[in-house]
């Protein structure tokens, strides 16, 4: 049966109930909430892409070998999360452009 542990050591994406999307290495989890290391923190009212288009941007990016970080580590109450996915698992089309158009 799947559990948390099979994301611990991944990069992963945890979706909130609310403008921001974390990207990271899930390094610990508990009742309260998950650590990430190496993160990214995406809010999508601070930026020109929806959480969609800044996903699947970051998945493109790390399948070519690099990834944006903005924090070395941080904690995320698990209150605010709606759900965690593997970047890896993310099925990215694109490259998409700086306000999520299409570049052929």
């Amino acid at each position: 049966m799947p559990s948390l542990d099979d994301f611990l050591g991944r990069c992963v994406v945890l979706d909130t109930q609310g403008p921001r999307v974390y990207l990271g290495q899930l390094e610990a989890y508990d009742e309260r909430g998950y650590w990430l290391t190496d993160a990214d923190v995406h809010d999508r009212d601070e930026g020109h892409s929806t959480n969609e288009q800044y996903v699947n941007d970051a998945c493109l990016l790390a399948r070519s070998g690099a990834r944006q970080v903005n924090r070395r580590r941080v904690f995320v109450e698990r209150t605010v999360i709606v759900s965690i996915s593997a970047l890896d698992d993310v099925n990215a089309e694109g490259p998409t452009g700086p306000l999520g158009a299409w570049i052929p």
